[in-house]
């Protein structure tokens, strides 16, 4: 993904997450930093290659039995971005999934009565997650926690799942959306915004049990061909 201006940049698209999700077989994710791609390459690999633990006893692999025949598509930037180092604690599981969170809300020191929001991100949107979240503090004393979404195309797939799930089998408990699990006892709007068209974020909409807006990039900026860049400079 470019987020240089000048020529190439027809080569900015929007919409490539939406486009592997027309693709069962395609798993997609959209990581921020070094130890999150670290994290789903490996998941990846043992997922395709690794033992079955159902079959094996051995305790590696996914364990899931399910087809192998997958794969994992990764979008990254040409954005510098400074690395931070893999958090303590990290909530790993929820990250392969494709949520976890990522930074409470900015203490206050004056007593926290402070309206909240949570701002859920993804790929370069994140470190400008966490400075919309300093400047919801310090200018307009809300309280924003903000939360790193490595894919919101699994997250779909996930809460699809669930809803296929009670259609099913309507006399049996229905299965809580992972989304939803995650975003459980949080309170305020939910702001999900990625470098990609509003649609991508917008996939989860549904599972979202509070208020809900999606950002992000629609539309071609100022080129959407090679010659209608080189007019404009």
């Amino acid at each position: 993904r470019t987020t240089l201006t000048g020529e190439g940049l027809q080569h900015a698209d929007g919409h490539s997450p939406i486009l592997a999700s027309t693709n069962p077989a395609v798993k997609t994710y959209d990581p921020a930093y070094g130890y999150e791609i670290g994290h789903i390459i490996r998941h990846g690999l043992e997922e395709m290659y690794g033992p079955d633990t159902e079959a094996t006893g051995t305790g590696t692999g996914t364990g899931t039995g399910e087809d192998r025949n997958v794969m994992y598509y990764l979008t990254v930037y040409n954005e510098p971005i400074t690395q931070p180092a893999e958090p303590e604690n990290l909530d790993v599981n929820g990250l392969l999934k494709g949520i976890y969170r990522l930074a409470p809300a900015p203490e206050n020191t004056t007593g926290d009565t402070r309206p909240t929001a949570n701002i859920l991100a993804s790929g370069v949107s994140v470190p400008w997650a966490l400075d919309a979240a300093r400047i919801l503090a310090e200018d307009w004393g809300v309280a924003a926690e903000v939360w790193s979404v490595t894919s919101w195309n699994e997250l779909r797939r996930d809460g699809l799942a669930a809803e296929e799930h009670a259609f099913l089998n309507p006399g049996q408990p229905a299965r809580t959306p992972f989304i939803t699990e995650q975003l459980a006892g949080t309170t305020g709007p939910v702001i999900a915004v990625s470098d990609y068209m509003k649609a991508v974020p917008d996939q989860i909409r549904q599972f979202i049990p509070n208020d809900f807006a999606s950002l992000g990039a629609d539309g071609f900026g100022f080129s959407d061909t090679r010659q209608a860049a080189r007019r404009y400079f």
